[in-house]
């Protein structure tokens, strides 16, 4: 069996407590050869789904079984199937326990009734500390003291998954309705499942969800939330970073600010799902705030912490959005000076109260405002790398340079894969998985250019 994983860090999570399930269930992980191929699916936004589809076509290509799982297998189920017979199995979230027991009736050319798709919001109880009771299958959940998880790689950072779900209703989401209400894991499973980790090589946890700052909501009062179990992962040993991902800022309150910014061992970095700043697109967002009260949330992060990374994505051409809402995204930016900003233009997604809005933009006029942020946002966050230049940072090295003495890793302010790197000059001496204190001489946009200094001590 060969697992393959698109979308984000939560599908990473999930894909390895599949192959935990289907190691526990018998079957090997193998890169080549494989009986069934398993293609967990992203479904987030049209792009993701055609990379979806493109990878279970190409798995149909070889001698082996097609099994879709995750977001778009959950999202689409029955008509993905049919509108895709080259997968053996569209199967979903409730066929994860029993997965491996599903694969052998693949294999054995049993048909498997394909997953039909239901709002699962609907399958967990309104009230949130209601939830914990509940049997209905969530990914990541459920596992108790024993460690339901297997490593797909050896990288020495790893998602590590507080919760799922999300009780938000933001007009243009359709994630809530296939990854269900928000649920937390209980604080003693997540530490069991970080130490784990630590014992398999881990220095960085990369604590991932739909909303972290919703964290603990659900559970009894005296387990606490975020702010509490952030000390607990930061001293486990063997773990030197913790970061924390997808924070809302209307949730983000004083005290989590300065959890993260005073717990030592948690990284100075803040993940703000800002998505717009023009107070009446937030609320055709069905979201809370607006430039001022945004850069006051900036403003206080800093007063804590002035190096402190600070990263979002944001929507442009959103169904109204005018001239003038446009230039109060473009005060926000510049005014805030975030470390690095993904820009999305709008698009409908099915089931999204925002597919019925009036008022939306031709293609074109969202492709250029797209154009329009996404050069300023290059302008600003690369002028924020290049104030970092003579100061220091530390640098979890990640991967060797081909043919070069170089090596490159992520200071704290720079999270996996969104938020650029620090190449390591003459580096060769330095090992994968090293703390490293660097001195920053350049930056290339948002990447930065660092010397050694000195290894810091595991």
């Amino acid at each position: 069996m060969s697992l393959l994983t698109l979308g984000c860090a939560r599908n990473e999570v999930d894909s390895e407590e599949l192959a935990g399930r289907l190691s526990a269930g018998g079957w090997e992980l193998v890169d080549e050869g494989a009986d069934v191929v398993v293609v967990n699916t992203c479904g987030f936004v049209e792009s993701a789904k055609k990379d979806s589809v493109d990878t279970l076509l190409a798995a149909s290509d070889t001698d082996a079984k097609v099994v879709a799982v995750g977001c778009m297998a959950e999202r689409y189920g029955k008509e993905l199937a049919e509108s895709l017979p080259e997968a053996s199995a569209v199967l979903g979230f409730d066929h994860y326990p029993d997965l491996a027991e599903r694969l052998e009736d693949v294999l054995h050319g049993k048909t498997i009734e394909s997953h039909v798709p239901v709002d699962r919001r609907t399958l967990l109880p309104i009230t949130p500390v209601e939830r914990q009771k509940s049997e209905t299958p969530v990914p990541g959940h459920g596992w108790g003291p024993r460690v339901m998880r297997t490593r797909l790689d050896d990288a020495p950072v790893a998602p590590l998954k507080i919760a799922s779900g999300c009780d938000r209703r933001c007009s243009f989401c359709a994630i809530p309705s296939f990854r269900g209400a928000f649920v937390s894991r209980h604080p003693d499973e997540v530490v069991a499942e970080a130490m784990w980790l630590a014992d398999n090589g881990v220095r960085e946890l990369f604590l991932v969800s739909e909303n972290s700052t919703s964290y603990g909501k659900d559970l009894p009062r005296e387990l606490g939330g975020l702010e509490q179990l952030l000390p607990r992962l930061a001293a486990i040993p063997g773990i030197d970073r913790v970061r924390v991902s997808y924070l809302q800022p209307a949730e983000t309150k004083p005290g989590l600010v300065a959890a993260i910014a005073r717990t030592e061992g948690v990284a100075d970095y803040f993940d703000m799902s800002f998505q717009h700043s023009s107070e009446p697109v937030l609320r055709r967002m069905r979201r809370f705030g607006n430039t001022d009260s945004f850069l006051k949330l900036v403003e206080q992060i800093r007063e804590h912490a002035p190096e402190a990374g600070i990263r979002s994505n944001v929507i442009v051409g959103f169904p109204g959005e005018t001239e003038d809402d446009l230039a109060e995204l473009e005060r926000f930016l510049t005014e805030a000076r975030l470390d690095a900003v993904g820009v999305f233009g709008y698009s409908d997604e099915d089931g999204t109260e925002a597919e019925g809005y009036e008022g939306k933009l031709d293609a074109d006029t969202v492709a250029e405002r797209v154009t329009r942020i996404g050069n300023l946002v290059e302008e600003l966050t690369a002028q924020r790398a290049e104030d970092r230049v003579g100061t220091e940072v530390v640098v979890l090295i990640e991967q060797e340079e081909d043919d070069e003495n170089d090596c490159v890793g992520r200071a704290a302010h720079q999270a996996p894969e969104v938020d650029g790197e620090c190449v390591v000059l003459e580096g060769s001496h330095l090992q994968i998985g090293d703390l490293v204190r660097c001195r920053v001489d350049a930056s290339e946009g948002v990447d930065l250019v660092v010397t050694a200094l000195e290894v810091v001590p595991r």
